[in-house]
């Protein structure tokens, strides 16, 4: 998974330049699912809420779309490797204009589950 840090990019810009780069953008997001190696894909909102706390007691404002690690969207890619994901993200065209892509591999389950499983199986045997 790619997801998109700084939603700020556009900030000083132009109209044209905001207009060229997000034609790059799509187009960079078009030809990824041409060669199926995109599988989905969404900007986010600025605006949010976050719930935290026993039982979701706390609702608060944010994500604070102000902070430079906010993410502004997500690619899901489907590639063999975390090589080829990490080439996928030197291509994004927000790069040149401060937007960061972390790269993250998409587990197969919850690492909590995974770790129950393996206590279980430890105890078992």
């Amino acid at each position: 998974m790619l997801l998109f840090r700084g939603t700020h990019w556009d900030k000083g810009l132009a109209p044209e330049e905001i207009q060229s780069m997000v034609t790059q953008w799509y187009a960079w997001f078009e030809r990824l699912i041409q060669e199926g190696k995109c599988k989905a894909g969404h900007p986010l909102e600025r605006e949010g809420k976050i719930v935290s706390g026993r039982k979701g007691r706390t609702v608060a404002d944010g994500p604070f779309a102000e902070s430079k690690e906010a993410i502004g969207g997500y690619f899901l890619l489907q590639v063999d490797n975390l090589d080829e994901a990490l080439e996928i993200a030197k291509q994004c065209p927000g790069l040149d204009y401060g937007i960061d892509v972390e790269v993250r591999p998409v587990a197969e389950q919850c690492s909590a589950r995974a770790r129950a499983n393996e206590a279980l199986a430890h105890a078992i045997a």
